[in-house]
């Protein structure tokens, strides 16, 4: 084992103020209510629903209190299956009031899928809305047990309550002060079930403790205050969402908007204004591209050469800000100017202008996207999590990150490398255990507590780490060279703005391929710049947008040893939409299951 970082001064600095916070969730909550009762707390994208602080804690009380009624006890596990909308920062928090288990099924899931965490879970109900309720109904007809169903917009008569209904049946012996005051830190707070590339999900149990760990040391690199504001649009079953919108966001008093579609972030971020926000990749490599194509477009070619000088002059002073030098007071003078009034409006229009700090993760972002997003003067810091440490395990100040790096451990947290290089973490993050699965527990967690991420790593004189790819997905040709797959498909997916998704392919095999996915977006934006009409499909037939894409592979293999070059590829008319077959909600690759599913094709580029 080797380059431990992390540890004495970081686990130090994590001890001040260690009696001021707050032992669980729920403590976290009610502080939270008491002192900014006024504050807003949640609001709907469309601003129909508005609640402040205040209001969100009598809602939860009342929400508890018909959950006891229900029979909703400490210990019990409770599913969620619901967009992204107030509701669920309701219920969720009125159910861990109770020393119960809330957990979020991802909104996807095939009614098989459901059964698998509801049996594994041991949940006894499930609250949910009137769009999902055929799912879970179609889980609960082959269930060997009885499921109560919950749902928050109406009932029917298929067995199925309202919320309104579970409210009404409050008694008036409940006690809901000494309810959450009895729960401990030690009590498991939610579930995550992981979307999991291969496999079925393992329930990771994390604690009221975990979670409080997880917000205070994210805090300490990236800070926050009461009356920040945020979005909530990652899936709830995913752990980015729970902390970075609910916990993180009750623990500190910050505005949360709730938007269910995803799709419509981009569009929901000018008016919400957030002061913290953060996104997985391809949502960026969306809004950059987008961006890019507005510059290109742009008709004035004087107002166009002007904005490409400013951009310029912000990758100059990212260039010298990562190599640890001053920039030259001519140049600082001249991004100042530039900033104003140029960079500041690009800003003004993402609506990120405010934002103190944007983090990224989940997957790898190229580093051109990153780039020139901190050219237009964003804060971007990536960011290195697993649901098994409670989210995130690396990150940094956004005026400190190294562009291609995932950051230093969080405060409390240590990692290290194995001597195959797999990057290892412990610390009071580390989860309870996986749900009735010890032998799993002990295969992720060794005798010395350390948790074996399965990323292989290497770390910097810094402390800073930098993922080289999975251990299990690299790639070992025929001729038994070693490649990590990620960092091929970040060059071919920034080779071109009409790519969307890249998966490359060659384990086993002689030399590399890969399957390219065009984005629906950039294609529609391309035909309406043209004035055609052509759909997905007729684009990946068009001879001339092959060419295009080709040239576009070819300059992604000069950017890559010869090894790794890919020698060719399929540009494919399908759509793969996070949470299906290719991807998983999170939008990461299915890499057994894009094989399996694309098998013909594969083995045609080696024909």
């Amino acid at each position: 084992m080797e380059a431990t970082a992390g540890t004495t001064e970081q686990q130090d600095a994590s001890r001040d103020g260690e009696a001021a916070r707050p032992s669980t969730l729920c403590e976290a909550f009610q502080r939270t209510v008491a002192e900014v009762p006024d504050q807003l707390a949640l609001r709907s994208a469309d601003g129909r629903t508005q609640l402040t602080w205040g209001e969100y804690g009598q809602q939860v009380e009342r929400i508890a209190a018909g959950l006891a009624a229900l029979g909703v006890a400490r210990g019990d596990a409770v599913g969620l299956m619901l967009t992204n909308r107030p509701e669920f920062h309701l219920i969720d928090t009125a159910a861990f009031h109770l020393g119960a288990t809330p957990f979020s099924i991802y909104n996807t899931s095939a009614p098989p899928q459901i059964i698998h965490v509801l049996e594994n879970s041991g949940a006894g109900i499930v609250v949910t809305e009137s769009a999902l309720l055929p799912g879970v109904l179609g889980a609960r007809e082959q269930l060997d047990r009885e499921l109560e169903v919950v749902c928050i917009d109406g009932s029917d008569d298929q067995g199925v309550v309202s919320l309104e209904e579970v409210v009404e049946r409050a008694g008036p012996e409940f006690d809901f002060e000494a309810d959450w005051r009895s729960v401990q830190p030690d009590d498991v707070l939610t579930l995550i079930y992981t979307s999991g590339t291969t496999g079925p999900p393992k329930g990771v149990e994390l604690t009221h403790a975990n979670l409080i760990a997880q917000c205070f040391g994210v805090a300490e690199l990236l800070p926050a205050e009461r009356g920040d504001r945020t979005t909530s649009y990652l899936p709830a079953a995913h752990i980015a969402d729970r902390w970075a919108s609910h916990y993180h966001a009750m623990v500190f008093g910050i505005e949360v908007t709730t938007v269910p579609d995803p799709r419509a972030v981009a569009a929901a971020l000018p008016e919400v204004r957030p002061t913290l926000w953060g996104a997985v990749p391809r949502v960026l490599e969306k809004m950059a591209a987008a961006l890019e194509a507005a510059i290109a477009g742009e008709e004035d070619p004087e107002r166009r050469a002007a904005i490409e000088a400013a951009i310029e002059v912000g990758k100059q002073k990212v260039s010298l800000e990562q190599e640890g030098k001053e920039l030259p007071e001519e140049l600082a003078a001249k991004h100042g100017v530039l900033d104003e009034k140029v960079l500041s409006l690009f800003r003004q229009k993402m609506g990120l202008d405010q934002c103190r700090w944007i983090v990224v993760g989940a997957a790898p972002i190229p580093a051109k996207v990153q780039e020139f997003l901190m050219a237009l003067g964003l804060p971007l810091t990536e960011v290195y999590g697993m649901s098994e440490l409670s989210c995130i395990v690396t990150t940094s100040p956004p005026g400190e990150a190294k562009i291609g790096s995932v950051g230093r451990a969080i405060p409390g947290v240590e990692i290290s490398l194995a001597e195959d290089g797999e990057l290892l973490a412990r610390g009071p993050t580390a989860m309870k255990g996986y749900r009735n699965d010890p032998e799993k527990t002990a295969e992720i967690r060794d005798s010395d507590g350390w948790i074996h991420t399965g990323d292989i790593a290497r770390i910097d004189d810094d402390g800073y780490a930098v993922l080289i790819d999975r251990k299990k997905e690299l790639i070992i040709n025929a001729a038994g060279k070693n490649m990590s797959p990620a960092n091929i498909e970040k060059e071919l997916k920034t080779a071109h703005p009409l790519i969307g998704q890249a998966i490359c392919i060659g384990d086993q095999r002689p030399y590399n391929v890969a399957l390219l996915v065009l984005d629906p977006d950039a294609v529609a934006a391309r035909a309406k710049a043209e004035g055609r009409e052509l759909s997905v499909a007729e684009f990946a037939a068009d001879p001339e947008i092959r060419n295009e894409i080709e040239a576009a592979v070819e300059q992604a293999n000069s950017n890559l040893s010869r090894v790794e070059q890919v020698k060719t590829f399929e540009l494919l008319a399908d759509e793969w939409l996070p949470g299906g077959d290719e991807l998983t909600p999170t939008m990461k690759l299915k890499r057994k299951p894009i094989g399996e599913k694309y098998s013909e094709v594969i083995d045609g580029l080696y024909a």
